[in-house]
């Protein structure tokens, strides 16, 4: 008898929450139906698929979806606009349409989407002051929020979006030694993006970094270079781009310069002093010009050839090795 009783509280339960599920799933279909003919004041009168851009395109995106109730309206982002709605020829209290002659201001648009897309738990906290809010630019200038597609989310697209105002480092991606970042015809190729390194909206990092700083960002894919080492190279751990640069370079590696002559910006004494001089060279005849003697042309010292320096201190980043002074191997 108890078991029984056991097994009808259980029916009931199960009935009950059943009677819950469903009215919830009714009251939220009647929430979407709701949203759906609120935004129909816009797209029903005026702004619908036959207006001179593809708004519509909107409920194939995120900030689209009815079923959700976070999701915006028409007015939630471009206000109440009474003024508009009554006579078309005034505009919208927000308006984010670049080709507009009454476009709203870059803090007016960003503010409308701040409204839900500002927290402090998310990468957006350091929008204001950062140096993208700083130069003019709003969320818009890089999202196209109608489009179901959004290119500066996709590995494969966004640079482009960044290389409409970043156009050195545009040109230096296009060097022989590169990120693999995606470039015109072979985004497929793309295996990292912009945002990989920096958060566009803002960081109290340098150069708004996704890390602290230069070495830190580096660090999340170079984990090898990190390290702790009992041999540290100075220039490595003070900053990664005193000898790279990180966008693209005409050296291997992303060397600033190649070597011996990158190196021999700070290393001036010893052999190094030697390897670009007279005395790098040997074997030749000695000529006399203007009556001074000038080594013949040779085959130059082995730290000038192929790998230059690296040829001997391979381990340049650090090293663990007891006799490591001098990273070599």
């Amino acid at each position: 008898m108890k078991r029984l009783h056991q097994i009808a509280g259980l029916c009931v339960f199960m009935l009950g929450w059943g009677v819950a599920a469903s009215a919830a799933a009714a009251d939220q279909a009647g929430a979407a139906k709701a949203a759906v003919e609120k935004d129909a004041v816009c797209t029903s009168a005026c702004h619908g698929a036959s207006w001179r851009t593809p708004l519509l395109s909107i409920y194939q995106t995120r900030h689209g979806n009815k079923a959700d109730s976070r999701t915006p309206g028409c007015q939630d982002c471009h206000g109440a606009s009474v003024d508009h709605r009554t006579d078309p020829g005034k505009t919208p209290d927000v308006v984010f349409g670049a080709n507009s002659k009454h476009i709203s201001t870059a803090d007016a648009r960003s503010a409308a989407c701040l409204k839900c897309h500002e927290s402090s738990v998310l990468p957006r906290a350091n929008w204001t002051g950062s140096q993208h809010q700083m130069r003019g630019l709003a969320c818009t200038s890089c999202h196209n929020l109608h489009a179901p597609d959004q290119k500066v989310l996709s590995k494969a697209t966004q640079a482009e979006v960044c290389f409409a105002c970043h156009k050195t480092q545009r040109a230096q991606t296009r060097r022989i030694s590169t990120h693999p970042l995606a470039v015109t015809g072979q985004a497929s190729t793309a295996k990292m993006a912009c945002s990989d390194c920096h958060n566009p909206h803002g960081s109290p990092a340098p150069k708004m970094l996704v890390k602290n700083t230069v070495n830190e960002t580096c660090y999340t894919c170079h984990a090898e270079k990190r390290g702790p080492f009992l041999w540290e190279h100075a220039p490595v751990v003070d900053d990664c781009t005193n000898c790279h640069t990180p966008h693209g370079s005409t050296n291997a590696s992303l060397l600033k310069a190649r070597a011996p002559w990158l190196c021999q910006e700070c290393h001036t004494g010893d052999h190094g002093a030697q390897i670009n001089s007279g005395a790098n060279l040997g074997g030749g005849a000695v000529t006399t010009i203007n009556g001074t003697q000038q080594p013949g042309a040779a085959t130059p010292r082995a730290q000038s050839a192929a790998r230059a320096c690296l040829n001997c201190h391979v381990l340049i980043h650090g090293s663990n090795h007891p006799a490591g002074a001098k990273f070599q191997r």
